[in-house]
């Protein structure tokens, strides 16, 4: 089982886990059933417009902004497998291998075993609280339940609270456990350190993906320059891009890892520093393997330049007719 540990900055990681291949429909237990169940609920929501005053479609968004404020360790550790007996036997046998991705020049190896150790301790008396209290509240949500139409949302949400820090709860226990065992063990990632490198080196995705591969040199200049900035260790530097997950989650074939990153990202973004600052230490990352202070992508040969621009340009032009498809009926309707 491969675990990735990615630092968002440079104090602040998001513990990951690989998911496991998803169960036959015969195999699937009660509760994979009801969870599958539960997601394609909140999606058939997302897009339902025919409800009595599109009261879906409201409860989908501001559900999906109180999902966001769910801090990214908890959704982090939800990601990890409750630990059934089998699986802790195995774990003592020695049948399951389990390894921790990182990116080796953003996150010295000796720091790994102390974050998970943190990652796994921390927040279990938390979760272990807060589902108890959530368990308390449930029957007071009772009254809700006759709303005429709308179901009992303060019912499901506590609920959802509920399984949520159970989930973390016993992710955290697993990799406790693991620690324990001495596993999983440390795997320093060049292509994480490539793709780290390339979103601090870069600004948008377009030109990450058009421009060449970083070097190991580049690699190295960037993640000096980000020690650099952290100030002996006394600041705390981003080191992640929003738009970076998309790229991660691509190379290990993990749709799944993206949104967790740009929520983790979000978080921290907003937490440690200014728009202004962020800029600042982006632009000089940026600079980092340039010459006579010019960016990296200034550096790149006008063909490459060229193509991305052409790429924009099509993804406007294809954004303009979708949306003048969309406004058709509209029209239409109105007219």
């Amino acid at each position: 089982m491969r675990l990735f540990l990615l630092p968002i900055s440079t104090r602040r990681s998001l513990i990951y886990c690989e998911k496991l291949h998803d169960k036959a429909p015969a195999d699937r237990s009660i509760y994979d059933k009801v969870t599958i169940k539960a997601n394609e609920t909140w999606v058939a929501w997302e897009k339902d417009e025919k409800a009595i005053g599109n009261w879906k479609k409201k409860v989908t968004f501001y559900g999906n902004q109180a999902l966001k404020r769910i801090p990214y360790e908890e959704w982090g550790l939800k990601t990890i497998p409750a630990l059934t007996q089998k699986r802790k036997q195995d774990i003592i046998d020695g049948k399951i291998k389990y390894e921790v991705m990182f990116p080796g020049l953003y996150l010295p190896k000796e720091r790994v075993p102390g974050i998970l150790e943190k990652l796994a301790k921390d927040r279990q008396n938390m979760h272990r609280s807060k589902l108890m209290w959530s368990v308390i509240i449930m029957p007071f949500t009772a009254p809700f339940m006759l709303i005429p139409v709308i179901p009992n949302l303060p019912f499901f949400y506590v609920l959802y609270r509920a399984w949520s820090h159970w989930k973390a709860l016993t992710g955290s226990q697993h990799l406790e456990f693991l620690l324990k065992h001495n596993l999983p063990k440390p795997a320093p990632s060049p292509i994480l350190d490539e793709v780290y490198t390339a979103g601090l080196m870069y600004p948008t995705r377009a030109i990450s993906r058009a421009a060449p591969n970083p070097t190991r040199e580049q690699a190295k200049s960037v993640s000096q320059v980000v020690h650099q900035q952290t100030n002996n260790e006394t600041e705390d530097v981003m080191v992640l891009q929003r738009w970076n997950g998309k790229l991660i989650a691509e190379q290990f074939k993990l749709p799944e890892m993206e949104v967790e990153i740009e929520r983790a990202v979000e978080q921290v973004e907003k937490s440690i520093k200014t728009k202004e600052k962020l800029l600042e230490e982006k632009l000089e990352q940026e600079k980092a393997t340039g010459k006579n202070g010019e960016r990296a992508k200034d550096a790149l040969p006008d063909h490459i330049l060229e193509r991305i621009h052409e790429q924009a340009e099509h993804v406007a032009e294809e954004a303009g007719k979708n949306k003048e498809g969309a406004d058709k009926p509209r029209d239409k309707a109105s007219s």
